[in-house]
């Protein structure tokens, strides 16, 4: 996906041997563009000052039912990824192949904003692909209005995920923030795109060479396609701004330039225990195929995933 500018809304082996490994990455010169580069000079200088406030609205709980829309072309490995780690937000247990943390494992500190509610059980409950581009290859906020009125039709009350495709330009999207949300009608949606032809250096990190600071080491993508996993990542961080402030009312707090800092964004930069300035922290190396990870999903599928906002201790969480 073609991702571009404007808008504002919210935005391993049998035994799969793993290494832990802390690598060095990029820094950033502009804090506005946190949200897109998610490498902060000091991961926690963002919420030292005002960590992230509970506003007093509405947040997610329950049964999050989602509906799933690929707009444009994609390749096999990116749909199924996609599936795979939506698929692997509820799965049990706390540890996966190799040690390695599971999805659900991330996934359940998102309860602990809401906790008399319990955990969120996640099910797709509607998916399209819409691969002939029916409303162009410019998404605006009518454009969107439309997929989302048409995915909850049946389902009032879901969150509707799109994906859009390489060739598909999102206003809002590449300037300061990879995945947006908001609401439309009262239904919640998340969209995020592959940004691999317009803004690589921002929203592929850390699997691409960051646009921003010093050279550093760039992590190999766990499926092997650096768009797929950079698109695995501004959707868990899109998800989990719209579990935390769906209405815009629930957990955030104001960043330079009008921009709203959330459960994800907080922490930019951050993917393991041990992160600092230019450094991910710890995640582990599949031996088979070199790909960098911090957390299993369904059937031994490896992901990378953001920090998130504790607001328990009012500092960043990693899952390792």
């Amino acid at each position: 996906m073609a991702l571009c500018c404007g808008g504002h809304s919210h935005i391993v082996s049998a035994f799969f041997g793993v290494v832990a490994i802390s690598l060095l990455l990029l820094l950033p010169v502009p804090q506005a563009q946190a949200q897109a580069q998610a490498h902060a000079a000091d991961p926690n200088a963002i919420t030292k000052a005002n960590p992230l406030v509970n506003h007093g609205g509405q947040m997610l709980k329950g049964n999050m039912n989602l509906a799933l829309v690929f707009y444009g072309q994609f390749g096999r490995i990116q749909k199924n990824t996609l599936r795979s780690f939506l698929g692997s937000l509820n799965t049990n247990g706390r540890v996966g192949v190799g040690g390695a943390p599971q999805v659900s494992s991330w996934w359940r500190m998102l309860s602990s904003y809401n906790p008399t509610a319990g955990n969120i059980n996640v099910k797709v409950v509607k998916q399209y692909v819409d691969p002939q581009y029916s409303l162009g290859k410019i998404m605006t906020k009518d454009f969107i209005k439309i997929h989302v009125q048409k995915a909850v039709g049946e389902f009032p009350g879901a969150v509707t995920v799109i994906v859009a495709a390489r060739d598909v330009t999102v206003d809002g999207l590449c300037m300061g923030k990879c995945a947006e949300h908001g609401v439309i009608d009262g239904a919640p949606y998340v969209i995020i795109g592959n940004p691999m032809t317009e803004c690589p250096g921002a929203c592929a990190w850390p699997f691409h060479k960051s646009d921003y600071g010093p050279a550093g080491a760039v992590l190999k993508p766990p499926s092997g396609d650096v768009a797929t996993d950079a698109m695995v990542i501004s959707l868990a961080s899109g998800l989990a701004s719209v579990v935390t402030n769906p209405f815009s009312t629930g957990f955030f707090q104001l960043g330079q330039k009008a921009s709203v800092i959330e459960a994800s964004t907080a922490c930019p930069g951050m993917f393991g225990s041990g992160a600092s300035p230019g450094n991910t922290g710890k995640v582990l190396v599949d031996p088979l195929n070199g790909g960098a990870y911090n957390v299993v999903g369904l059937r031994g599928k490896k992901f990378l995933l953001p920090a998130l906002w504790n607001p328990k201790t009012a500092s960043c969480w990693t899952v390792m």
